[in-house]
């Protein structure tokens, strides 16, 4: 099977290298990291990995990146002697590290899973343990720790049934990977049935819950006046703000042509949007500007831009890290990627500020989530733009309605958390079975202290 997956990998990435490297141009800073997808690091980078004790963490992109620094919080008292690896795939991810984490963690990018890429970074990496964020699933990584014997856990597992179906297709191939982990901590019953079935040994499971339920509520570290923003920008106080979060192709344009209807009955209303991926935002500006919306971007507001009131109908956001702090001062939340899009993004973020909120019926990546919310009447979830508009309506015109609504999510959030310290111990528990036992912290350290 190695052989047979080897081969349709490298067919695959020779045929896709020209839109690899395009998509990467696009998205900018494309130089930053680049060797190391290919398995080749620097001296400093080197030096830095000598003679040392490595934990491996991987982060796919900035949603994994957010859990990941927490976890990493969590697990440096108990690692005092170990040195931390986290590594990304993405140019997002990699600034949200940069970021979040002290320099004494070394970031990296992750290698290309052809055999070559993935052998030179485990020889400089060389790590006693390895940590998957999410079902974050390439053969040949895989397969190349678990020769070595290397432990290797997954957290906060989740499987959509469209992941679980690929997965299963293939089953030959990726059984013998699920099979080979040594622990995993699904988010639900529902994903430890569908990971059992895809191989897992269930006495390996660990249902331990979301750990996105845990991250939202974690103090923000960096601090961004929003209202300050907002008053250059000639919004008046007490404006009712539509904040439509990682929004996808299509979304924003639909958000944008409901915000001028609505906008007649409610002159206040103001629009913030947030494109998932930044690099859109002149693509989203062209669409949502054809309509004749007046928009600013985030990184155009200096300290010394003022607007006049009326000037400006929508704030396009067009930086990462900073979706958070706009959901704080959100009088209503559409969450994207549900309904122009299928998977959804999270809705815990503004579950846990206490903020209503609305998102279509494409929330398979938070599908359970998703449900408990809609379930406490915490949450709207609309079929369609017709029952989005009139859902917004709906929101906008009940203050009352509003505040239940957002006291509902923030309950639920409240209720689910935990899953950080339940991973924590998921993990520690095997590595005091290991070579890694004698670093180890002498005294359980509480996640949440």
């Amino acid at each position: 099977m190695r052989c047979i997956y080897n081969l349709l990998f490298t067919v695959a990435f020779w045929v896709s290298v020209p839109y690899y490297f395009w998509r990467m141009w696009r998205r900018g800073n494309w130089r930053e990291g680049f060797e190391q997808r290919f398995g080749q690091f620097s001296a400093k980078t080197k030096q830095a990995l000598t003679n040392r004790h490595v934990v491996w963490i991987h982060a796919v992109s900035v949603g994994e990146v957010n859990l990941c620094t927490q976890l990493i919080h969590a697990l440096e008292p108990r690692l005092p002697n170990v040195k931390l690896v986290v590594s990304t795939t993405t140019a997002t991810g990699m600034a949200e590290l940069q970021k979040k984490l002290p320099s004494h963690i070394e970031r990296i990018y992750f290698p290309i899973d052809r055999r070559r890429y993935v052998a030179r970074a485990l020889n400089v990496v060389h790590p006693e343990a390895v940590i998957l964020v999410e079902a974050e699933i390439w053969p040949n990584f895989l397969w190349r720790i678990q020769d070595k014997g290397i432990p290797c856990f997954l957290v906060n597992a989740r499987l959509s049934e469209r992941s679980f179906r690929g997965y299963r297709r293939w089953s030959s191939l990726f059984r013998p990977l699920f099979a080979a982990f040594t622990a995993v901590g699904a988010q639900n019953e529902a994903d430890a049935g569908r990971l059992r079935e895809l191989g897992c040994l269930p006495e390996r499971i660990c249902v331990v819950g979301s750990l996105k339920f845990d991250a939202a509520v974690l103090s923000e570290r960096r601090v961004l006046d929003v209202p300050g923003l907002l008053n250059q920008l000639g919004v008046p106080e007490g404006a009712i703000l539509l904040v439509a979060g990682s929004t996808h192709a299509g979304e924003e344009v639909m958000l944008a042509s409901m915000f001028l209807r609505l906008r007649r009955r409610f002159p206040s209303l103001f629009l913030i949007l947030v494109p998932r991926h930044h690099e859109r935002s002149k693509e989203v500006a062209a669409e949502v500007g054809g309509l004749g919306l007046k928009l600013v971007y985030r990184t155009n507001l200096q300290p010394s831009t003022r607007h006049a009131p009326g000037e400006v109908d929508c704030l396009l956001v067009n930086t990462t890290g900073e979706l958070r702090q706009f959901y704080a001062q959100a009088t209503v939340v559409y969450v994207g990627k549900s309904l122009g899009a299928t998977g959804g993004q999270n809705p815990i973020e503004p579950g846990a500020l206490g903020k209503a909120m609305v998102f279509g019926p494409h929330m398979e990546n938070f599908e359970s989530i998703a449900a408990e919310f809609v379930k406490r009447e915490a949450a709207m979830q609309v079929r369609g733009e017709a029952e989005l508009e009139t859902a917004l309506e709906l929101l906008i015109s009940d203050p009352g309605r509003r505040q239940r609504m957002g006291e509902r999510a923030a309950e639920v959030v409240q209720e689910n958390r935990g899953a950080l310290e339940r991973t924590l111990e998921m993990i520690l528990e095997p590595l005091e079975q290991t070579e890694l036992a004698p670093l180890l912290a002498t005294k359980r350290v509480s996640a949440s202290a």
